[in-house]
């Protein structure tokens, strides 16, 4: 039998289950009827559509973070329909299999994470708390824009060269697709070594204690670091199958600008208040660029 805690947390996962079927069903009901003839603006209001299912659930349950797993769920259903989207499509096969996999891998493992450190529905992300505090226009409309729309439209053009990869661009495999392999696969694996590394520490860490072990002892963010990577990766996969897609880079670089501007820093001046010792650690661990400890 289940623990109060365990089937409060079963009834949780069960909403966010319903929710993102209800999310694609949405999305697959809106890509039938615009077709597939304008794959690019399909995809867009199809996620648009998505993302607007999921905020009615986070408004009725009262808990945005329900829309926190939209961000690595997203990019496979995206990538799969890109590459299914256009008979005849003089895309690759061998680098539409390569793409897919790296994609499914990094929307997999990313997911299952969220799913280990989710507490529940009675948790909200404490970034979206001080939103709700500071905000200056009615909560649900910063929810709207800000914690739902924003991040859709961040990761929809994220996403742009997954559609060179995997419809259009018809160049033979070669040096730059395994580069694109290497950075994408490094950057995955470097997110979910430092995701590891993290959850290993707060299991046994100390009241005050600061993770400085492994790669958290070369970088402050380096699950970030990794998450920037798999985007760039897939850019590069992206050159190599269409080198006039080369600015498509605008997606992993606005991905790069919002971690490095906005999110980074948040989680900075959150340390820096709520950790004595975070300045002499800061001045010792180089803030997101691995380099050794002073």
């Amino acid at each position: 039998m289940l623990s109060p805690m365990d089937a409060d947390r079963a009834r949780a996962f069960a909403v966010v289950v319903a929710t993102y079927l209800a999310a694609l069903a949405g999305a697959v009901a809106t890509s039938a009827l615009l077709g597939q003839d304008t794959p690019i603006r399909t995809v867009f209001v199809a996620d648009c559509v998505a993302t607007l299912v999921v905020f009615a659930a986070s408004m009725a349950f009262a808990n945005s973070s329900l829309y926190d797993p939209y961000w690595s769920v997203a990019p496979p259903v995206i990538g799969l329909y890109w590459a299914s989207a256009l008979p005849g499509s003089p895309a690759v096969p061998a680098r539409q299999w390569l793409v897919l996999l790296l994609v499914f891998a990094w929307g997999v493992r990313l997911t299952a994470n969220w799913a280990r450190g989710w507490p529940g529905l009675h948790h909200q992300d404490w970034r979206y708390d001080m939103l709700r505090e500071n905000a200056s226009a009615p909560y649900w409309l910063v929810s709207l824009t800000g914690i739902h729309y924003f991040p859709t439209l961040i990761v929809f053009v994220g996403c742009l060269p997954l559609y060179a990869a995997l419809a259009i661009g018809n160049r033979p495999l070669g040096f730059v697709d395994g580069l694109a392999f290497a950075v994408t696969a490094g950057a995955i694996a470097l997110e979910g070594i430092a995701d590891e590394q993290l959850r290993a520490f707060n299991r046994s860490k100390q009241p005050g204690e600061i993770c400085a072990r492994g790669l958290w002892g070369w970088s402050r963010h380096p699950n970030y670091l990794g998450e920037m990577g798999f985007w760039w990766g897939l850019w590069l996969f992206a050159v190599a199958a269409a080198p006039d897609w080369y600015w498509s880079a605008i997606g992993p670089l606005a991905i790069t600008v919002m971690f490095v501007a906005a999110s980074i820093p948040m989680l900075e001046r959150r340390s820096h208040e709520r950790r004595p010792g975070y300045a002499e650690h800061a001045k010792r661990v180089s803030v997101l660029l691995p380099r050794r400890r002073r």
